[in-house]
Protein backbone atom coordinates (compact mmCIF):
# COMPACT_ATOMS: atom_id res chain seq x y z
CA UNK A 1 0.00 0.00 0.00
CA UNK A 2 1.63 3.64 -0.82
CA UNK A 3 1.42 6.11 1.39
CA UNK A 4 -1.32 8.10 -0.10
CA UNK A 5 -3.34 5.43 0.57
CA UNK A 6 -2.25 4.76 4.28
CA UNK A 7 -3.66 8.38 4.73
CA UNK A 8 -6.96 8.27 2.75
CA UNK A 9 -7.83 4.97 4.89
CA UNK A 10 -6.76 6.36 7.95
CA UNK A 11 -8.95 9.31 7.20
CA UNK A 12 -11.69 7.33 6.25
CA UNK A 13 -11.47 5.30 9.51
CA UNK A 14 -11.85 9.24 11.41
CA UNK A 15 -14.89 10.28 9.30
CA UNK A 16 -13.17 12.14 6.77
CA UNK A 17 -13.27 11.96 3.06
CA UNK A 18 -9.77 12.36 0.79
CA UNK A 19 -10.63 15.26 -1.51
CA UNK A 20 -7.72 14.98 -3.30
CA UNK A 21 -3.99 16.78 -3.58
CA UNK A 22 -1.61 18.67 -5.22
CA UNK A 23 2.03 19.54 -4.92
CA UNK A 24 2.29 23.07 -4.54
CA UNK A 25 3.44 26.20 -6.18
CA UNK A 26 4.62 29.66 -4.74
CA UNK A 27 1.16 30.97 -5.81
CA UNK A 28 -0.40 28.36 -3.59
CA UNK A 29 0.72 30.19 -0.67
CA UNK A 30 1.29 26.94 1.15
CA UNK A 31 3.74 27.61 4.45
CA UNK A 32 6.34 25.27 4.70
CA UNK A 33 8.00 23.36 7.75
CA UNK A 34 9.73 24.97 11.38
CA UNK A 35 13.41 23.40 9.91
CA UNK A 36 12.54 26.08 6.84
CA UNK A 37 11.53 23.02 4.01
CA UNK A 38 8.84 23.90 1.77
CA UNK A 39 5.75 21.85 1.72
CA UNK A 40 6.21 18.81 -1.09
CA UNK A 41 2.30 17.85 -1.52
CA UNK A 42 -0.79 18.93 -0.21
CA UNK A 43 -3.58 16.59 0.78
CA UNK A 44 -7.58 17.92 1.53
CA UNK A 45 -10.01 16.26 3.36
CA UNK A 46 -13.51 16.65 4.19
CA UNK A 47 -17.55 15.75 4.17
CA UNK A 48 -18.88 14.11 0.78
CA UNK A 49 -22.83 14.20 0.89
CA UNK A 50 -24.45 13.06 4.07
CA UNK A 51 -21.88 9.48 4.14
CA UNK A 52 -19.41 11.06 6.86
CA UNK A 53 -21.95 13.34 8.80
CA UNK A 54 -22.85 11.09 11.61
CA UNK A 55 -19.10 10.16 12.59
CA UNK A 56 -18.71 13.96 14.07
CA UNK A 57 -22.86 13.65 15.37
CA UNK A 58 -21.07 10.74 17.35
CA UNK A 59 -18.06 12.90 18.46
CA UNK A 60 -17.14 14.97 21.91
CA UNK A 61 -17.32 17.69 20.12
CA UNK A 62 -20.75 17.43 19.00
CA UNK A 63 -22.03 16.69 22.51
CA UNK A 64 -20.24 19.35 24.29
CA UNK A 65 -21.96 22.50 24.13
CA UNK A 66 -18.94 24.21 23.51
CA UNK A 67 -18.68 27.05 20.06
CA UNK A 68 -17.14 25.63 16.75
CA UNK A 69 -18.03 21.91 17.44
CA UNK A 70 -17.09 20.87 13.73
CA UNK A 71 -14.06 23.09 13.35
CA UNK A 72 -13.02 21.70 16.74
CA UNK A 73 -13.58 18.01 15.53
CA UNK A 74 -11.89 18.78 11.91
CA UNK A 75 -9.26 19.64 13.70
CA UNK A 76 -8.73 17.48 16.21
CA UNK A 77 -9.05 14.73 13.46
CA UNK A 78 -7.18 16.12 10.79
CA UNK A 79 -4.36 16.57 13.71
CA UNK A 80 -4.57 13.15 14.50
CA UNK A 81 -3.63 12.15 10.94
CA UNK A 82 -0.44 14.98 10.56
CA UNK A 83 0.85 13.41 13.94
CA UNK A 84 0.45 9.61 12.46
CA UNK A 85 1.89 10.87 8.75
CA UNK A 86 4.88 13.45 9.91
CA UNK A 87 2.37 16.53 7.93
CA UNK A 88 1.20 19.99 8.70
CA UNK A 89 -2.35 20.72 9.61
CA UNK A 90 -4.16 23.50 7.73
CA UNK A 91 -7.44 24.72 8.33
CA UNK A 92 -9.40 26.83 6.31
CA UNK A 93 -10.58 28.61 9.85
CA UNK A 94 -7.12 29.77 10.28
CA UNK A 95 -6.37 33.59 10.34
CA UNK A 96 -6.27 36.50 9.23
CA UNK A 97 -4.59 35.95 7.06
CA UNK A 98 -7.17 33.05 5.00
CA UNK A 99 -5.66 30.23 3.29
CA UNK A 100 -6.86 29.92 -0.20
CA UNK A 101 -8.71 26.83 0.39
CA UNK A 102 -10.65 27.72 -2.83
CA UNK A 103 -7.64 27.65 -5.18
CA UNK A 104 -6.43 24.55 -3.59
CA UNK A 105 -9.51 22.82 -3.84
CA UNK A 106 -9.38 23.66 -7.72
CA UNK A 107 -6.22 22.23 -7.60
CA UNK A 108 -6.92 19.12 -5.94
CA UNK A 109 -10.42 18.40 -8.17
CA UNK A 110 -12.37 18.79 -10.68
CA UNK A 111 -14.52 21.57 -8.79
CA UNK A 112 -15.53 24.47 -10.36
CA UNK A 113 -16.92 28.66 -8.50
CA UNK A 114 -21.08 27.88 -9.28
CA UNK A 115 -23.47 30.91 -9.50
CA UNK A 116 -23.47 30.85 -5.84
CA UNK A 117 -20.26 30.79 -4.92
CA UNK A 118 -19.76 27.35 -3.87
CA UNK A 119 -17.74 25.16 -5.75
CA UNK A 120 -19.77 22.65 -7.71
CA UNK A 121 -18.54 19.39 -8.16
CA UNK A 122 -19.80 17.04 -11.56
CA UNK A 123 -20.59 13.98 -9.31
CA UNK A 124 -21.45 15.82 -5.40
CA UNK A 125 -22.70 18.85 -7.11
CA UNK A 126 -22.93 21.31 -4.19
CA UNK A 127 -23.48 18.99 -0.86
CA UNK A 128 -19.10 18.81 -0.30
CA UNK A 129 -17.37 19.97 2.62
CA UNK A 130 -13.64 20.86 2.71
CA UNK A 131 -12.81 20.40 6.40
CA UNK A 132 -9.14 20.75 6.20
CA UNK A 133 -5.38 19.47 4.79
CA UNK A 134 -2.14 18.09 5.05
CA UNK A 135 0.99 19.42 4.48
CA UNK A 136 3.54 16.58 3.49
CA UNK A 137 7.66 17.38 3.17
CA UNK A 138 7.67 14.89 0.13
CA UNK A 139 6.48 14.75 -3.46
CA UNK A 140 3.61 11.56 -2.63
CA UNK A 141 2.83 10.63 -6.07
CA UNK A 142 -0.81 11.39 -6.91
CA UNK A 143 -3.89 9.69 -8.74
CA UNK A 144 -4.28 11.47 -12.57
CA UNK A 145 -5.82 14.81 -12.41
CA UNK A 146 -9.27 15.02 -13.09
CA UNK A 147 -10.10 17.78 -15.83
CA UNK A 148 -13.94 17.80 -16.14
CA UNK A 149 -15.68 20.64 -16.65
CA UNK A 150 -18.18 22.76 -14.78
CA UNK A 151 -21.74 21.43 -15.01
CA UNK A 152 -22.68 24.60 -14.98
CA UNK A 153 -21.57 25.67 -18.52
CA UNK A 154 -24.44 22.78 -19.25
CA UNK A 155 -27.11 24.39 -17.44
CA UNK A 156 -29.82 26.29 -19.27
CA UNK A 157 -32.18 27.01 -16.61
CA UNK A 158 -30.15 27.75 -13.65
CA UNK A 159 -32.78 27.83 -11.11
CA UNK A 160 -30.72 28.46 -8.30
CA UNK A 161 -30.86 31.79 -9.16
CA UNK A 162 -34.39 32.18 -9.34
CA UNK A 163 -35.84 30.46 -6.39
CA UNK A 164 -34.60 32.33 -3.86
CA UNK A 165 -37.38 33.86 -1.61
CA UNK A 166 -35.91 37.07 -1.34
CA UNK A 167 -33.68 37.32 -4.16
CA UNK A 168 -30.68 37.18 -2.53
CA UNK A 169 -28.52 35.05 -5.04
CA UNK A 170 -28.47 36.70 -8.57
CA UNK A 171 -25.65 36.45 -11.51
CA UNK A 172 -23.39 39.23 -9.91
CA UNK A 173 -23.93 39.41 -6.38
CA UNK A 174 -24.87 37.44 -3.10
CA UNK A 175 -26.50 39.37 -0.37
CA UNK A 176 -25.42 38.12 2.54
CA UNK A 177 -27.00 40.51 5.30
CA UNK A 178 -30.03 39.80 3.70
CA UNK A 179 -29.78 36.01 3.23
CA UNK A 180 -28.57 35.83 6.62
CA UNK A 181 -31.66 38.25 8.39
CA UNK A 182 -34.44 36.27 6.67
CA UNK A 183 -33.22 32.54 7.69
CA UNK A 184 -33.47 33.72 11.04
CA UNK A 185 -36.92 34.74 10.83
CA UNK A 186 -39.86 33.95 10.74
CA UNK A 187 -40.51 33.59 7.08
CA UNK A 188 -37.25 31.47 6.61
CA UNK A 189 -38.32 28.57 8.25
CA UNK A 190 -38.14 26.42 5.36
CA UNK A 191 -34.19 27.71 4.58
CA UNK A 192 -33.38 27.35 8.11
CA UNK A 193 -34.90 23.89 8.37
CA UNK A 194 -34.07 22.38 4.99
CA UNK A 195 -30.77 24.00 3.82
CA UNK A 196 -30.14 27.06 1.35
CA UNK A 197 -33.53 26.97 -1.15
CA UNK A 198 -31.37 27.85 -3.84
CA UNK A 199 -28.52 25.55 -3.12
CA UNK A 200 -31.13 22.72 -3.27
CA UNK A 201 -32.46 23.68 -6.44
CA UNK A 202 -29.68 22.69 -8.33
CA UNK A 203 -30.23 19.32 -9.96
CA UNK A 204 -26.28 17.71 -9.86
CA UNK A 205 -25.51 15.36 -7.23
CA UNK A 206 -29.35 15.80 -6.00
CA UNK A 207 -28.80 11.74 -4.26
CA UNK A 208 -25.90 13.56 -2.07
CA UNK A 209 -27.78 16.31 -0.29
CA UNK A 210 -27.79 17.11 2.93
CA UNK A 211 -30.22 15.75 5.63
CA UNK A 212 -32.58 17.62 7.32
CA UNK A 213 -30.48 17.76 10.55
CA UNK A 214 -27.37 18.75 9.05
CA UNK A 215 -28.58 21.12 6.83
CA UNK A 216 -30.27 22.73 10.04
CA UNK A 217 -26.92 22.96 11.90
CA UNK A 218 -25.29 24.57 9.36
CA UNK A 219 -27.97 27.22 8.39
CA UNK A 220 -28.26 27.82 12.32
CA UNK A 221 -24.17 28.36 12.64
CA UNK A 222 -25.08 30.64 9.80
CA UNK A 223 -27.03 32.51 11.85
CA UNK A 224 -25.81 32.42 14.31
CA UNK A 225 -22.37 33.68 13.26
Amino acid sequence: MSELDSVIVAAESLGLAFRGGFHPSRLDRVPGFSDGAPAGTVLLFGFIGRGHWSRFVGSAEYADGEPDPLDRWSRRSIEDLGVRFGARGLYPSDGPPWWPFQRWAQRSEAVHPSPLGILIHPDYGLWHAYRGALAFPARLELPPADDRCSPCDACVERPCLSVCPIGAVTASRYDHAGCRTHVGSRDGAACLNQGCLARRACPVGAEYRYGDAESRFHMAAFVGC
